[in-house]
């Protein structure tokens, strides 16, 4: 059984609906693997517990601009 993991911040149940689907359908496009047959779970993670670079991506967050 196919098993997509996605580690993240906080995010609403509409974005959750939205990655489970796209995810489940473009990998079984790319695997033609049927889609039932996929699992995806959604791990989130709060930015001030997670870090790259010495840095918490709560503050990378902050100190971003595009």
């Amino acid at each position: 059984m196919p098993y997509i993991s996605i580690e993240s911040g906080r995010l609403t149940a509409e974005q959750k609906k939205e990655l489970i689907e796209r995810l489940t359908a473009i990998a079984s496009e790319v695997t033609h693997i049927p889609e039932q047959f996929f699992t995806v779970a959604i791990k989130e993670l709060p930015d001030e517990n997670f870090g790259i670079g010495g840095k918490s991506i709560d503050e990378i967050k902050r100190n971003y601009k595009p």
